[in-house]
């Protein structure tokens, strides 16, 4: 079938005035006399549907409604252009509407296609046949005689009562005849001579001669002229199938039988009469045709049955049609059609118009034409029409061919054929009345129809469109006539009507209401057109358009249009798409899934799955489990596709990849027993920022020490364990044959399992020569290098619903290079039947999966990790950008040496002060010497290796637990309380001038700890003096003996932590002694109280202390004897006792001193047992050192805030006072632990800097002093002169009185007693001192008056002396009493200022103590 397009054609109605017909278009197809099959009808509908599909790569139309940007179609135009647009000049200006909408071609092809195949209707004239083509060659041996034929055939089958189909027009159908003659084969004589016979027979309007085919079909190959028949072929998919005509919306036109398909190929087509028959009975819309379409072009002699070109188009896609036609073939044929038009086909319908005006005028009685009654009909009085339910079922009411009421219908449809509107309103309307009264209602359900259409195409719309005249139709056919065919076709036509007047509402609940449950197809294209014309509302309605899209893609999808369902459900998703509505989302995504696994779109299906899985699901747990075995079904087949291509990104578990942590190195092995490995850094520990900043001073402080107190500008402080708070802009270095474990951070968001098999790193490796070249070598599986790098695999791990969960991957490096880690690899599955949560958690790992494992996909996920924001420069701070983080590219370096440091009978509690002696074991456990170990800790007093003299020391960890910890010697029960003297340096103790005391090397025998080689080393440790928990970082550096340029050193960490018990508190003071009686007769000895608390509360089982030995380590200094007046020498301590011990102090003799150097300790021991420790050896020196140097640590910077120019004598005046002596108390503590008694050791160091001042052994807690009122004053600027404090000025000179005791004396004889008093005086400074001696003084208080009673001084009251350095002067004194009593002695004052000093520092002097006198009467 074809059709042929006129611009603009004339002709006269009944009045006789011309009457324009524009763009008529005439349908030529082939005779059928079998009507259509419904089933073939809708399989035809369902392909045409599924065959028009948005066209790819075309510019999508995005419409914005409100919040929402809507890719609506794949195809736009400008407005809605309905298919009937032609029809009428005033939808023309809707094509410069401004309004964009979307079009649906496949809504197009098949309401064309639905128009085309409905069969011709007793009720309805308007896909009848008008006229008949009768078709011969030329080439037939007796042309006229074929004519007869076929004329006497198309007669027999319209007037024969055993075709019913197809339809006439009118009983006399127009013939016209055409003889078709090829120019290249035929003989054109001949032709021209039938021809003229045939003028002769049928008159020059009733024939013609058509001339085709000027070249051959060889020519036809070289020269190519398009197909002149495309553009009226691919409009329809039913080529000769009737169709209605007129306008692009083809409306039932001009029908023309032609008894074969003339316009398929232009070809002259032979028919043979005996082969009529089955032409007339083929029919496109059979189910199967028995025709081959594919030799259309072989040559002339074929005939050309009847078969759709939709087979035709699937058997032969690159047909081409009309190859043999030149130009001049192609003005032929038009001029043929435009002269069968003009001479043949209007005269014949003019005409029938006219004789079915002039009968309907005679048997009506009307006047002499319709158009006088148009205005009485419809300005007189008007019938009140009954309701469509007040009128009885008559649907099965036929009139006869000849009835008066048809023959108006039949006038009222070639009317409208030929676009005559008003006057086929006017019949309509009369036919539509008298069809109502006879109450014939699908009769009168067509002229409603037909009424209205033609109401809305007149010109100039002279009456408004008639929409109730439609539904009512719509309501007829529907419920009265139960004919869905015809409803369907008033529902498309008024719905086009209603959008060209933009009644979009009405429009829409007019398709919804033909929705039903009878035809899934019609449903769908309904609804989509609902949805469509929602959005194009004034105002949007953006979720109703997506609402009705579900529901279209929903009919599609029932109705086998895939497809189309899935575009529906796809453009739905843009409304639900992120609003939150998370349930609407999984189910369109998890039909789009479906959808498009069924279209093998199987990308999308994974991307819809995806989606529905990594949204926070709101699904319950079966639900999310259903979601999820899907998802690995289709991802399976995805996989299957492409066994060898890349691995595909797999959605779940999610990953937190700025959680992912990297650690080099071997995992700390556990505790053996006594024997327990340095903690070093683990994947267990959280990070500290404090702690790490400890550990980074720590390496400096060693690495300064190592590189003689400068840090080297290259250096890095060592990175074992590489997270997010970590500086990862380097690339941080892994050594060779050392494992590297990535742990990454999962975490399941569904409430199913996940179960994670064969997971292992993903990794790129470029292994670099000896000689330093890269081979570009990319390695991305386990087993592609297991020789460069080994991979570990995890067999099984489970995540249980909403779990976080960390997986440790390790990589084996065996070759130097880069390395690049990219991601994790692994096999996604679940756990079947795994609903529930409980059970399956509490499965092993080891059996969950093997015996119920599920379908599993194997995938990767990338690990990126976003480095720091970056915020140094103007540039970083007004950009965001961010800078590398390369924690996951390693270098792999050479072999280094590896140590590992373990620890035996390292205690976890002790006793502050506490000796206890512990081993520590350094073992190489790799292939490289080294050596320069060295251990650097912040708390030094808390441990020694011990100083040379330590070898004299017991090396076994296994001796006895009472052993001890001290070197001790047997003493005589008769050197008690006399001190023992011995000395030592303090650099044999590692505590040099200068030296960092933090940074101990160890003793290594050789220096050099060879490959697999280990040393026990004796470790004595101290308990801290504060009670608490103590951690305690040391950190042990050591380098390989090779040195290397990218690692220079490495090493390892330990934390101690150590929880210490009270046990004793000692307090010291040192005051001079008034004595003068010592070896060399001079005044230089001391006194030194010690008091010693036991502040023990029965922690940790003590029973009791023991001082054992009282010990003085000092340079100038030592300890000469106990002076405790009570004789019980063993020195006891329960809890809360407390012991007083005095002590003299004598000066260490002059030429000890001089040949002393200045780092040289004397050590007196004391001892109050009867073995002596000796102090001077390991550990008691050490610990005594290391606490001295910790305690002139604290001294050092308050001694820097002093003015540095300090008087020369205000520093003589200090140096008097100064004293260095230092006391070390040793006890043991008797512990009953477990019914078994324990000895512990343990020392106290006071440290006394001052006489006259207490010192402790542990530090004090200060009370925080009061808040003190504000003052607002401007400070003075007068420069203070530094004075000496008034007991420094105090101690210039000590004073001691020689006199009597007690005096008896006869006072009845001699009323005055006299007694001489020696006063002596001794200058303790180095420099020379003036003294004042003042015997004025009396004393006023009155206390001391009871007490003491008066006396008075003889002779001189004032004496003026100077006194050498460290000279002592004696001055006699008599003093003069007249009572019987007892007196003090100590009233002098004594001043003192230096000789050379202009400024007098005058003070009185204090006496030490009162010298009381008893004068007895006799």
């Amino acid at each position: 079938m074809a059709k042929v397009l006129f611009f603009m054609v004339h002709m006269r109605d009944p009045n006789n005035q011309l009457h324009v017909i524009k763009n008529l278009k005439i349908a030529v197809s082939n005779i059928i006399t079998q009507p259509p099959q419904p089933g073939a009808i809708r399989k035809l509908l369902n392909d045409v549907v599924s065959g028009s599909q948005p066209a790819d790569g075309l510019v999508a139309n995005v419409i914005t409604a409100g919040d929402y940007d809507l890719n609506i179609s794949d195809r736009s135009i400008k407005a809605s252009v309905p298919w009937y647009s032609n029809w009428k000049d005033t939808l023309m200006e809707m094509k410069e509407s401004s309004l964009n909408t979307a079009t649906t071609p496949w809504f197009e092809s098949y309401r064309e296609t639905f128009l085309q195949s409905m069969p011709a209707s007793d009720h309805e004239f308007l896909n009848y046949y008008l006229a008949c083509m009768l078709v011969a060659s030329s080439s037939e041996a007796e042309p006229m005689e074929q004519f007869g034929k076929l004329s006497q055939e198309q007669h027999r089958i319209q007037h024969n009562n055993d075709y019913s189909y197809p339809k006439w027009f009118i009983p006399n159908t127009l013939k016209y005849y055409v003889l078709l003659h090829d120019v290249s084969a035929g003989d054109e004589q001949r032709a021209e001579s039938i021809y003229e016979e045939m003028k002769q027979k049928y008159g020059t309007q009733g024939c013609y001669l058509l001339k085709i085919n000027s070249r051959t079909s060889n020519q036809a190959s070289d020269e190519q002229i398009p197909d002149p028949w495309s553009q009226y072929l691919q409009k329809n998919s039913i080529q000769n199938q009737e169709s209605y005509e007129d306008g692009p919306c083809t409306i039932s036109s001009n029908k023309n039988s032609d008894s074969n398909l003339l316009s398929l190929d232009g070809l002259d087509n032979e028919v043979k009469v005996d082969g009529l028959p089955n032409n007339f009975r083929a029919h496109p819309l059979q189910l199967d045709s028995s025709s081959d379409p594919s030799n259309n072009i072989d040559g002339p002699d074929h005939v050309k049955s009847a078969s759709s070109l939709h087979e035709t188009k699937k058997a032969n896609p690159g047909i081409i049609h009309g190859a043999c036609l030149t130009l001049t073939d192609h003005d032929r044929i038009r001029q043929f059609v435009q002269e069968f038009t003009f001479r043949g086909l209007l005269p014949h319908i003019e005409k029938t118009i006219r004789q079915l005006n002039d009968q309907l005028i005679s048997r009506k009685g009307l006047s002499r034409s319709l158009f006088s009654a148009t205005k009485k009909w419809f300005s007189g009085s008007k019938v009140p029409e009954k309701s469509i339910n007040e009128l009885k079922n008559t649907s099965g009411l036929l009139y006869p061919p000849e009835a008066p009421e048809l023959q108006i219908r039949k006038m009222a449809d070639l009317c409208f054929l030929v676009q005559h509107y008003d006057l086929a309103y006017s019949c309509y309307h009369t036919a539509k009345k008298d069809f109502l009264n006879d109450q014939a209602m699908l009769y009168a359900a067509g002229a409603l129809e037909m009424a209205a259409v033609s109401a809305f195409l007149q010109q100039g719309a002279a009456r408004p469109y008639p929409a109730h005249y439609m539904d009512t139709a719509i309501q007829t056919y529907r419920d009265i006539c139960k004919n869905m065919i015809l409803a369907e076709r008033c529902v498309l036509l008024s719905a086009e009507i209603l959008k060209s007047q933009s009644k979009y509402s009405e429009a829409a609940a007019l398709l919804i209401r033909l929705t039903s449950e009878d035809s899934d197809l019609r449903s769908a294209l309904l609804l989509e057109q609902a949805a469509h014309c929602f959005i194009n509302m004034k105002s949007p309605m953006v979720r109703k358009y997506a609402f009705h899209m579900i529901l279209a893609g929903h009919r599609f999808s029932k109705a086998g249009q895939k497809k189309h369902a899935l575009r529906c459900y796809c453009q739905a998703m843009q409304v639900y798409k992120g609003k939150g509505w998370s349930l609407a989302e999984d189910h369109i995504n998890f039909t789009i899934g479906r959808q498009s696994y069924t279209l093998r779109q199987l990308d999308n299906a994974v991307s819809a799955f995806r989606h529905i899985l990594i949204n926070e699901s709101k699904q319950s747990a079966a639900q999310q489990g259903s979601f999820l075995r899907e998802y690995l079904y289709v991802y399976k087949n995805v996989s299957q596709l492409s066994p060898d291509g890349p691995l595909p990104q797999l959605p779940l578990p999610y990953i937190n990849s700025s959680a992912t942590r990297v650690f080099f190195g071997h995992d700390r092995r556990p505790a053996d027993g006594e024997k327990q490995a340095a903690t070093h850094v683990s994947l267990d520990q959280e990070y500290d920022n404090e702690s790490s900043q400890q550990w980074r001073e720590l390496e400096e402080q060693v690495v300064a020490l190592v590189n003689k107190g400068v840090i080297p500008p290259n250096f890095h402080p060592t990175q074992y364990c590489l997270n997010s708070f970590s500086d990862n802009s380097r690339f941080p270095l892994a050594v060779v044959e050392e494992p590297i474990t990535v742990e990454v951070a999962f975490r399941n968001p569904l409430k199913v399992p996940l179960l994670l098999t064969n997971l292992s790193l993903l990794w790129k490796f470029q292994p670099k020569d000896c000689s330093g070249k890269n081979d570009e070598e990319v390695k991305e599986l386990v087993t592609s290098e297991p020789e460069m790098i080994g991979t570990e695999v995890i067999s099984e791990f489970l995540i249980n619903s909403e779990e976080s969960k960390v997986a440790r991957l390790k990589l084996f490096p065996h070759h130097i290079g880069e390395l690049h880690i990219l991601g994790v690899v692994y096999n996604l599955g679940t756990i079947q039947g795994s609903t529930t949560v409980d059970g399956i958690g509490a499965l092993p790992g080891c059996h969950t999966g093997k015996q119920s494992l599920s379908m599993s996909v194997r995938g990767r996920q990338d690990l990126e990790i976003q480095g720091p924001r970056l915020n140094s420069t103007k540039e970083e701070k007004t950009s965001i950008t961010y800078g590398p983080d390369r924690r996951l590219d390693p270098i792999i370096v050479e072999e280094m040496p590896l140590l590992e440091v373990f620890f035996i009978h390292f205690p976890t509690g002790l006793l502050c002060g506490e000796i206890r002696k512990a081993y520590v074991e350094f073992v190489n456990v790799s292939k490289c010497p080294l050596t320069g170990l060295k251990v650097v800790c912040k708390r030094p007093e808390f441990f020694t290796f011990g100083g040379n003299t330590a070898a004299l020391t017991p090396l076994s960890p296994s001796a006895s637990e009472n052993c001890s910890a001290y070197k001790t010697v047997v003493t005589e029960s008769t050197s008690v309380c006399t001190a023992l003297t011995s000395s030592a340096s303090s650099v044999d103790f590692g505590i040099g001038i200068g030296s960092q005391p933090e940074v101990i090397p160890v003793p290594l025998p050789d220096t050099v700890l060879l490959p697999g080689a280990s040393v026990q080393l004796p470790l004595w440790l101290r308990g801290p003096d504060e009670e608490g928990v103590h951690e305690i970082n040391f950190l042990f550096y050591y380098e390989s003996v090779k040195k290397l340029p990218k690692i220079r050193h490495r090493i390892l960490r330990h934390t101690a932590v150590i929880c210490t018990s009270r046990s004793l508190n000692v307090r010291a003071t040192v005051c001079r002694s008034n004595s003068l009686e010592d070896e060399e007769g001079r005044g230089g000895n001391m006194l030194v109280f010690v008091d010693v608390e036991n502040i023990n509360t029965s922690e940790a089982g003590v029973k009791e202390f023991h001082i054992v030995q009282v010990s003085s380590s000092s340079k100038h200094w030592k300890l000469q004897k106990s002076v405790n007046l009570s004789e019980n020498k063993d020195a006891k301590l329960g809890s809360r006792e407390k012991g007083k011990f005095c002590f003299k102090a004598i000066r260490c003799k002059e030429k000890e001193v001089a040949t002393q150097s200045s780092e040289k300790y004397t050590f007196a021991d004391i001892i109050f047992g009867n073995e002596q420790i000796i102090s001077s050896a390991s550990p008691c020196a050490d610990f005594f050192y290391r606490s001295l140097s910790s305690e002139l640590k604290k001294v050092q910077p308050s001694a820097h805030t002093e003015k540095q120019s300090v008087e020369d004598a205000v520093r003589l005046i200090q140096k008097c006072s100064e004293v260095d002596l230092n006391v070390v108390i040793l006890w043991k503590a008797y512990v009953v632990e477990d019914s078994k008694q324990l000895i512990l050791e343990g020392q106290h160091h006071v440290i006394l800097h001052t006489v006259g001042k207490e010192a402790y052994s542990s530090p004090q807690k200060q009370e925080p002093p009061e808040m003190e009122p504000l003052k607002f004053f401007r400070p003075e600027n007068t420069a203070v002169s530094s004075r000496p404090s008034v007991e420094q000025l105090s101690s210039l000179i000590k004073t001691s009185l020689h006199y009597p005791e007690s005096l008896n004396h006869p006072f009845h004889q001699k009323s005055l007693c006299l007694v001489p008093v020696t006063l002596l005086l001794s200058n303790c400074s180095k420099a020379d001192v003036d003294v004042i001696v003042d015997l004025r003084h009396k004393t006023t208080s009155p206390e001391s008056l009871e007490i003491h009673g008066s006396f008075t001084w003889l002779g001189q009251t004032q004496y003026k002396l100077q006194l050498k350095s460290e000279e002592i002067h004696s001055l006699q004194l008599k003093a003069c009493f007249v009572h019987t009593g007892v007196y003090n002695l100590g009233t002098p004052r004594v001043f003192a200022k230096l000789s050379d000093q202009v400024t007098v520092f005058e003070t009185s002097q204090q006496n030490s103590m009162p010298a009381l006198i008893i004068i007895n009467n006799v």
